[in-house]
């Protein structure tokens, strides 16, 4: 009896082991990122200097989900972001959200995500005084999604007003407000991510209250590291601090060196209790390179950075005036199993169960030529389609009003014998 006890013991261990998922969130003010302005040129914040230092720091990282401030509202840029930056060295699973720009702003907000983990289901836009606040809401690609079930994350990202006068305090209030009172409207019990370069220099301010006091306290952000108080230019939070990277300025990056803390990724009461499948794990939160050793000095300056290696230290100090700040989620869900293994494609089917039409999205670099199967659970194709194109990311919209509702198989092959499977319920 005591052998069963042990087995059954050993058995639900394992079973809870392979039930979740952890993920790896970064939230990064990318310093002009391809946007030349009079102060930051091509000479000291180009994107051909900037991108070594970047690839280093998110190959230090490697994030799930990684979104970004103050990046060019030229949308060939952010595809630069992903085919030079994250899409590298065999990975291909990167993907973006659309660009947001109703306010008009020369630099934007962006997300950018591993669709072979998340998917995006959507984005809003939550206030456009100044610049956007843009909503991202992400679903796990669990193994149970075609019954409809999964973990959601939504990210909320706001750049909001920089400078430290009375004016400036007054504007970040009414985006933390216009923010809220969207995310209250829409957003209630969810499992929400607020995050951003917030440009505030204490914790009592009314835009940061706005989130962690807010007057609804079912919507109140948390900071993960509780650690809000008067951080500007105090050394009772240099392990918090964000910015600046550099003790003197190079005419693009500010100077004085680590003394503010701008940049957070705050997290709502559901993940923050795990009330649902998203929680937050414990001592996960930390500014990337912030050894609490470099108070008013630069980063990768005396004494040698304890937290990363020298060359990460280097690359922060060069790719932006702001440390990126990270946290891990643990997601109580099973990754599809067609996810653990070869994943050539990328597929994405929307929407998934599907009546009349099907809309496929995928990823291919190796071919122009791929065959569409739809196979019953007999093992029988029941439909089949040829497609010729352009390498790179396409879509393909195929008429399901001919199949009988079922369960089916989708499958995406090529010549050389790769090929991708993805379950299919047609209604």
């Amino acid at each position: 009896m005591r052998h069963f006890y042990f087995i059954m013991l050993f058995l639900l261990s394992v079973t809870v082991s392979m039930a979740q998922d952890t993920l790896c969130v970064m939230h990064y003010n990318l310093l002009y990122y391809g946007e030349p302005t009079s102060f930051c040129t091509i000479e000291n914040n180009g994107i051909e200097q900037k991108d070594p230092y970047l690839r280093t720091i998110l190959n230090e990282v490697k994030p799930d989900i990684f979104t970004v401030n103050e990046l060019s509202n030229d949308v060939s840029v952010h595809q630069h972001m992903l085919d030079e930056n994250l899409n590298i060295n065999g990975i291909n699973e990167y993907e973006k959200a659309n660009i947001s720009n109703l306010s008009g702003s020369n630099i934007v907000n962006m997300l950018f995500y591993k669709s072979s983990k998340l998917r995006l289901k959507n984005q809003y836009t939550a206030q456009t005084l100044v610049r956007d606040v843009d909503v991202y809401e992400l679903y796990y690609n669990s193994d149970d999604l075609a019954q409809g079930d999964t973990a959601f994350i939504v990210c909320v990202v706001a750049h909001l007003k920089a400078g430290n006068t009375t004016e400036d305090a007054d504007v970040r209030r009414m985006m933390t407000q216009n923010a809220m009172s969207y995310l209250e409207s829409n957003f209630s019990d969810k499992n929400l991510l607020f995050m951003g370069d917030f440009n505030v220099y204490t914790g009592t301010e009314q835009a940061f209250q706005n989130l962690v006091n807010y007057e609804n306290p079912q919507m109140r952000f948390y900071d993960p590291v509780d650690a809000i108080g008067n951080w500007n230019n105090n050394s009772a939070f240099r392990n918090v601090h964000t910015q600046s990277t550099n003790a003197s300025s190079t005419g693009c990056a500010a100077g004085g060196g680590m003394d503010d803390r701008f940049d957070f990724i705050l997290i709502s009461d559901e993940i923050h209790s795990a009330s649902g499948s998203v929680r937050y794990v414990e001592d996960s939160y930390h500014a990337v390179g912030q050894d609490g050793l470099h108070f008013n000095g630069s980063i990768n300056g005396p004494p040698t950075n304890a937290a990363v290696s020298p060359e990460v230290a280097n690359a922060l100090q060069h790719m932006s005036d702001h440390l990126p700040v990270t946290l891990k989620l643990r997601v109580d869900k099973t990754l599809h199993l067609r996810e653990r293994v070869s994943k050539p494609f990328i597929v994405e089917l929307s929407p998934n169960p599907a009546h009349d039409q099907l809309k496929i999205r995928f990823y291919n670099q190796k071919t122009t030529n791929l065959i569409f199967d739809i196979l019953n659970l007999q093992g029988q194709i029941v439909f089949t389609d040829r497609l010729d194109y352009t390498s790179g990311s396409q879509s393909r919209t195929i008429n399901l009003s001919q199949l009988r509702r079922g369960v089916y198989m989708l499958r995406i092959s090529d010549p050389s014998g790769r090929y991708e499977v993805s379950k299919l319920v047609v209604y």
